[in-house]
């Protein structure tokens, strides 16, 4: 099944909560990865294994960041209330 793009920016959202809720902030490196369980919301795997969604997160940050003019203002400030440095 293919996945839409608000899948995707659920996915790779509820990845940068999670380590927003874990590190405090959303200084994220480049190569960093984040694994999420599975949840029926988040069903769009990434390639992880037993349950898990991995999230290439360090890159995904780095990508919106080139097109922070182009997004919503809905994500916009979704990715702002985690304090995204733009």
């Amino acid at each position: 099944m293919k996945q839409t793009q608000d899948g995707k920016w659920a996915v790779n959202l509820a990845a940068a909560r999670a380590f927003h809720a874990r590190e405090g902030h959303l200084r994220v490196p480049r190569k960093h990865v984040e694994e999420l369980e599975t949840q029926d919301a988040l069903s769009g795997r990434q390639g992880g294994a037993d349950g898990a969604v991995v999230v290439k997160l360090g890159t995904w940050l780095d990508n919106v960041r080139k097109r922070a003019a182009k997004l919503p203002q809905q994500r916009r400030a979704d990715l702002d209330a985690l304090g995204m440095r733009w």
